[in-house]
């Protein structure tokens, strides 16, 4: 059940009742100047203001000492709620923005969800067991502003200046095959080794077929024999020997079986970029996974792609 708010009779200054609530608990305009770091006037001009907004007199004097009137005891139980309610948000705010325990939503494209967030998660929870991945698989932006993630892995340079994005680096891909697809349909030493032989498109058959007609590939529609415009299904039905499928090196290097083909002659070059709303620079936990990921990105994906063996190469 949802409760809301008469805003209309909540008409004063939290301000002038924290004020009022040290003087309460300290017993003088000076202690409780001296506990908000504020000076003794200032303390006093809004108490007196509370007073007026409020229409009760709140403090008598007593000489130096401050005596709280029956009105003030009466306000004093809602008074020190409200300075709780106020603490616990103030702890709970640094805690979010400090604790490294949690969860940090990371959007990717389906590839990338599959492929590489479950290996780096593995090595992310050896040094941060307390941090929670939850992966949105997807092959379109997730909107970082309305926080449907906290980090993004993107191929496009952000253009919103609320968004903070790091080009980590230039990643390569090209077409794969299985060992079996190769044995059939191969070798493949040339780029007119490629013609007629069945592919497996990726999205719309157009958007294949002009991609790999700009790179000199002689392809025809007619060659495209099935096509998904999720990249999982791409790579699936290629990984079963239905065709060529496109994989960037290091995603498709990570997959036994698969073998890159004239990985020389035929390539696709495409940024990957890491992005984040400007909270990142405030947000510890967020900030520890965005800079892990730079690393993991940086080092552990060059290196599975570092491992494709050359004779498999040659073999493609």
């Amino acid at each position: 059940m949802q409760i809301c708010m008469n805003w209309q009779i909540v008409n004063f200054d939290w301000n002038q009742v924290r004020a009022f609530l040290a003087t309460l608990e300290e017993g003088s305009l000076s202690a409780a100047a001296r506990v908000l770091a504020l000076t003794q006037p200032t303390v006093g001009r809004q108490v007196a203001a509370l007073e007026a907004q409020l229409d009760v007199t709140l403090f008598e004097r007593a000489g130096r000492q401050l005596i709280p009137t029956p009105a003030a005891m009466e306000l004093a139980e809602h008074v020190h709620a409200m300075g709780e309610a106020a603490e616990r948000l103030s702890l709970a705010a640094t805690g979010q923005v400090q604790s490294i325990e949690g969860v940090v939503k990371i959007t990717a494209t389906e590839m990338y969800s599959a492929y590489v967030l479950p290996v780096f998660i593995e090595a992310l929870r050896l040094k941060h067991p307390g941090i929670v991945i939850d992966i949105v698989a997807t092959n379109s932006l997730s909107d970082l502003r309305r926080r449907e993630a906290d980090i993004a892995i993107r191929n496009t340079e952000p253009t919103d200046p609320d968004l903070i994005g790091r080009r980590i680096k230039s990643e390569m891909g090209g077409l794969f095959a299985s060992h079996a697809f190769i044995a059939e349909h191969g070798p493949f030493n040339a780029l007119s080794d490629l013609a007629g032989v069945p592919f497996i498109g990726f999205g719309e058959t157009s958007d294949s077929l002009g991609a790999l007609r700009a790179k000199g590939v002689p392809v025809e529609a007619s060659d495209f024999v099935a096509r998904s415009a999720s990249h999982l299904v791409h790579w699936e039905m290629a990984r079963r020997g239905l065709g060529l499928g496109l994989n960037g090196w290091d995603v498709g290097l990570m997959t036994p079986g698969m073998v890159p083909v004239l990985r020389d002659a035929l390539t696709f070059e495409f940024p990957v970029w890491l992005v984040a709303p400007q909270e990142l620079k405030t947000n510890r936990r967020v900030r520890i996974v965005f800079d892990a990921l730079v690393v993991f990105l940086l080092t552990e994906m060059d290196r599975a792609a570092s491992g494709l063996d050359s004779a498999g190469a040659k073999s493609a």
